[in-house]
């Protein structure tokens, strides 16, 4: 029977006809008496025998597959936008890594989140209303942390020309050379982008490799937002949402800080990455 349990644990359970996404005790259970194998064996005994085997079904990770393989072209890049990160920069040059954090929703409340209290964490109703969603679109200052946000109701060509718009008026004429970092995504890449770049010549384009994410050091900054701005969402409307974020952004400038980056951190990521390449 325990071998039996181990090969059912081993096997998705749709290729056995049953409609689950991952395999717990309880369902092992079930399906080793529906076989008719035992008459009844409790989930914590098929907790121990999994446990024996070093077996988890319930668990999972995400795996890449190698079609898009990380050969010497992706450490070339990498390497190129690492260099980016920390060489010295001219007077007149700065690095900005860019990005979307996508479907940000206000999700008002039908009551309104009570604060902590002595015994008591925050409490925040269950039930909220459907009110819309932004995107916010970052660009953050490898050398000073400083953070440049403004939001849209989608996420086009349109809206990342409007937010290149908006740092070309909002970084000073004495800034020559603007280094943009950000992914290969189709509102990044496409025709009316390259025409605007075309007759902007100080912004200066380059793509991190694909599925390579880590590399972009706005994502960085998303996930400090997201604990510390949006963990509770329970906001009374979009344009409540957008106050609120810029805001959170003048509160991280007045106290910014910029990652720390260096060729030995990054040598480090790459040999976990690129185990050949080590």
């Amino acid at each position: 029977m325990a071998v039996h349990l181990v090969k059912l644990a081993c096997e998705r359970p749709d290729n056995l006809g049953r409609s689950l996404s991952q395999w717990d005790c309880v369902e092992l259970a079930r399906q080793l008496e529906r076989e008719g194998l035992v008459e009844h064996i409790s989930p914590e005994t098929v907790r121990r025998i999994l446990e024996h085997h070093k077996l988890k079904p319930w668990r999972h990770h995400l795996w890449l597959s190698p079609h898009r393989p990380r050969d010497a072209e992706f450490c070339v890049r990498v390497a190129a936008v690492v260099e980016l990160y920390t060489r010295l920069l001219q007077a007149d040059e700065i690095v900005l890594c860019v990005d979307e954090k996508t479907s940000l929703q206000p999700r008002p409340r039908r009551h309104a989140t009570r604060p902590a209290k002595p015994g008591r964490p925050t409490q925040v109703e269950h039930e909220y209303r459907r009110a819309g969603a932004l995107n916010l679109l970052a660009a953050f200052d490898t050398r000073t942390g400083q953070v440049y946000g403004q939001c849209y109701g989608r996420k086009r060509q349109r809206e990342f020309i409007a937010f290149l718009e908006y740092l070309a008026t909002s970084i000073p004429a004495r800034i020559k050379t603007i280094h943009l970092v950000c992914d290969n995504a189709r509102a990044h890449t496409g025709k009316a982008v390259q025409a605007w770049l075309k007759r902007h010549p100080r912004f200066l384009v380059h793509f991190t490799p694909v599925h390579c994410s880590w590399l972009n050091q706005v994502e960085q900054w998303f996930s400090i937002l997201q604990r510390k701005r949006l963990r509770i969402v329970d906001f009374a409307s979009k344009p409540d949402l957008e106050a609120k974020l810029l805001q959170f952004i003048a509160e991280w400038n007045a106290v910014a800080q910029p990652f720390n980056w260096t060729t030995k951190s990054a040598a480090k990521v790459m040999a976990e990455a690129v185990p050949a390449a080590a």
